[in-house]
Formats: C-alpha cells, structure tokens, sequence
C-alpha cells in the first residue's frame, strides 16, 4: 500500500468536515493526516488528507469525494507534482551536561527553539514527513517529553 494526498475544495460551511469524514469511516478507510483551512475566498476550504491504500481505493475515494454537494473540487497531490509540508513541535528532557548536543542536532536540521527551560528544550520544526521523522529518530535517545505534529499540507507546483 502506498500513501496518497488529496486535496479536496470545499464550500466553507458547517458540517462539511463532519461528511467527508464520515465518507471515509463508512468505508473502513481511515485518515492518516487531516489539515483544513480556508482560502483566500472565505467561502472556500481545503482539506488536505492523506489516506493509505493502492491506487484503486484512491480512485474509489476521489469518485465518492466528488459525490458530496458542497466538494468544488477533488485531486490528487503526488509528491512529484506538489510541495508539501508539516509543522512539528518535539519537547526533550534537556539536561545541562546534554544542551550543547541537542542544540547541534537541531541546527543540522534547521529546528527552531520554542521553548527552554532547565529540564526541557522544546523544538519547531518543519519541512517533508521524512525530515520530521528523522529528526525524532535521531532526538529519541534524549527523551521525548512531548510531541505534536499538524497535518500535512500541500500545493500544486506550477508548470511553465
């Protein structure tokens, strides 16, 4: 199974999260990531999902997403063809004799301090899953207090 991101245009109206979700637990496919925001048209959102599965069930959900009165718009954002991003924010239990260490690993990956305090650093960092991913991989040996990751978001590179 392969992870597919879809984008779906919405009409910005309540309830309109509720049945596109909905649309996925009634068929046994669950949401890896879920981010909405609305556009620069304040009656417009976008959801950005990402959902595992071959290509037939990403077609299935593209076909039923496309189904619901208030979609605009269904696509499929495959990382070739679309930027796309996540925010995390990664707490580690920071002891004195360790900071000069973490501090290093978070340049290596452009982390930001968001937070310090004598037993605890906390980290912003943002960029593809993988770097994310990496990033906590490497940072576990510190101890991980705390971690919190948003959704991936994404948008479609412009062919000149």
């Amino acid at each position: 199974m392969s992870q597919h991101v879809i984008s779906v245009k919405v009409e910005n109206k309540f309830g309109v999260l509720a049945r596109v979700s909905g649309l996925f637990s009634a068929r046994g496919y669950n949401i890896d990531s879920l981010a909405v925001s609305r556009t620069e048209n304040e009656d417009i959102s976008v959801m950005t999902i990402v959902v595992n599965g071959d290509d037939r069930i990403l077609e299935q959900v593209k076909k039923q997403l496309n189904k619901l009165i208030d979609v605009i718009k269904v696509s499929d954002h495959a990382v070739q063809s679309s930027v796309q991003r996540e925010l995390a924010l990664i707490k580690l239990n920071c002891p004195a004799a360790k900071r000069g260490e973490i501090l290093q690993l978070a340049e290596l990956f452009k982390a930001e301090v968001a937070d310090i305090s004598l037993k605890t650093i906390t980290f912003s960092i943002k960029g593809d899953s993988e770097k994310i991913d990496r990033f906590v991989e490497l940072a576990s040996p510190y101890g991980i207090k705390e971690s919190m990751r948003t959704g991936l978001v994404s948008i479609l590179k412009e062919r000149d």
